[in-house]
């Protein structure tokens, strides 16, 4: 049964002043006529005003707001979810800018993952942006345990002022996201970890079509193992956001095994006065050979859904290996580059969805889905030497797997602007780390080069776009040059 408290922000307030930091957020409704779900506006806007996330896509939008973790999630029906908003000391500045300009007039769900300053730290100038100078807030959803911090009386001022409803939130509840599987996994009902508030994060994972992402707050070892123990391998995902922005007690070896994400995010400072992400964090995500983005040197990352592949964007282009990422240089938050696309990764077989604690079955680990391969093109050389007539095999496109499985493609295709199409031969298959070169001229295919057999150059010379599809015919991988 889904359960829904109703919370009263004045009761919130007094408990504040008599309970401190221990305090719990009473779930008494503040009326009897308030206690049905939530019911937010239609955002209202048209699919070209919001960021990407439309058409039938779901967008992860990681922001960078330095020591601190903010993420925005815009759904196929241009729903919009943001959970968290960043560090008290910047008071949401970077958050609203990021918002502002990708056109997010309303936010229909608040999810505060636990009562932190670096978490909640824009929370009361979002709730006051959007409800005088947007569309508002559809509500607001929030572990339970309280904060004495200025930072958190703020929030809960906020939300008194403007009258925005505030659902006290644990395992097995659910949000309405329109055109998305949306699962609470934690806290759970009792409270684990002593009441410990980043033990006690709301834990989400999102489903779309194929992929999925997991969002765990900052949980760490409590918080983990309370996720493994209950929900096995139905924790896959494809996505997952590092909890507690890459902490040595964070992403352990066993909740790794049983995520067994193809992309980590890190969100935090590149100075990070507490070392994240942690050495032993990234050495793991490596052992995993789990592609990792780190806002600190990626800028704002988003990762866009369709179902069956995710399109990485990153505002620098940045290592991606886990113990290379300190390698990339720094980027302050709030800096205003465009995103631009980096790679797309497909997901070939559905993640599975963890059954609620109080119900269903454990998922069997073998029947959760390997980790994928994941398509990139290396190399696109569209201008061959001398007359490219005469010399066709040396225009061609590099393509390499940088999963860590084989990846299957039979019947996937590359197509050109003019829909020349080429289709892989049957039974082809790519190796963790292989390349195969793509050659427009003839010749006798093997492991690390094929041949289109066209008697005319395809990749024009003044600028294309390559786009691969799957063997159902959904794009996996567009590249313009």
């Amino acid at each position: 049964m889904i359960r829904r408290r109703l919370l009263s922000v004045l009761v919130v307030v007094v408990l504040i002043t008599l309970a401190g930091c221990g305090g719990v957020i009473s779930d008494e409704a503040t009326s009897p006529d308030e206690t049905t779900e939530p019911t937010p506006e239609s955002p209202g806007e048209t699919q070209d005003e919001r960021t990407a996330g439309s058409n039938g896509t779901v967008s992860v939008n990681f922001i960078n707001v330095g020591q601190g973790s903010s993420t925005l999630i815009v759904g196929p029906t241009n729903e919009t979810m943001l959970i968290d908003s960043g560090d008290w000391s910047d008071d949401g500045e970077d958050v609203l800018a990021y918002l502002r300009k990708h056109n997010i007039d309303r936010i229909d769900y608040l999810v505060t993952t636990h009562a932190d300053s670096d978490h909640i730290g824009g929370h009361e100038a979002v709730i006051d942006y959007f409800e005088t100078e947007g569309d508002g807030i559809g509500a607001v959803y929030d572990p339970g345990i309280t904060s004495t911090s200025q930072t958190y009386q703020g929030y809960l001022d906020a939300i008194d002022e403007h009258n925005v409803t505030l659902y006290e939130t644990r395992a097995g509840d659910q949000i309405p996201f329109e055109g998305v599987e949306t699962q609470v996994l934690a806290p759970p009902e009792g409270y684990i970890a002593n009441g410990d508030r980043n033990e006690n994060s709301i834990v989400l994972r999102l489903g779309f079509g194929r992929s999925s992402f997991l969002l765990p707050g900052d949980g760490e070892t409590a918080s983990e193992q309370f996720l493994v123990d209950e929900y096995g391998a139905g924790l896959n995902a494809s996505v997952l956001s590092a909890g507690h922005h890459g902490s040595q007690s964070s992403s352990g070896s066993e909740f790794l095994d049983v995520t067994d994400p193809h992309i980590a995010v890190v969100s935090s400072a590149y100075d990070s006065q507490y070392g994240h992400p942690h050495e032993s964090a990234l050495d793991r995500f490596s052992q995993q050979s789990i592609r990792t983005y780190w806002t600190a040197t990626h800028g704002n990352v988003r990762l866009t859904s369709n179902g069956s592949a995710i399109t990485v964007a990153t505002q620098r282009d940045a290592p991606t290996a886990p113990l290379a990422l300190r390698d990339g240089d720094p980027i302050e938050p709030g800096v205003d580059d465009d995103l631009q696309n980096r790679t797309v990764i497909s997901i070939t077989e559905s993640t599975t969805a963890p059954a609620v604690p109080d119900g269903g079955t454990e998922t069997d680990p073998a029947e959760s889905t390997d980790r994928a391969g994941a398509l990139s093109i290396v190399t696109i050389h569209e201008d061959a030497s001398g007359d490219d007539s005469n010399n066709l095999n040396d225009e061609y496109i590099v393509f390499e797997n940088t999963g860590d499985q084989p990846l299957e493609l039979d019947g996937w295709s590359v197509a050109d602007e003019a829909d020349h199409t080429y289709t892989f031969p049957s039974g082809f298959a790519l190796d963790p780390g292989a390349q195969v070169t793509l050659h427009t001229g003839s010749g006798t295919d093997s492991s690390s080069d094929l041949y289109w057999n066209s008697g005319r150059g395809v990749w024009n010379n003044g600028g294309d776009t390559v786009t691969v599809r799957n063997d159902s015919g959904t794009v996996v991988l567009e590249e313009e040059y």
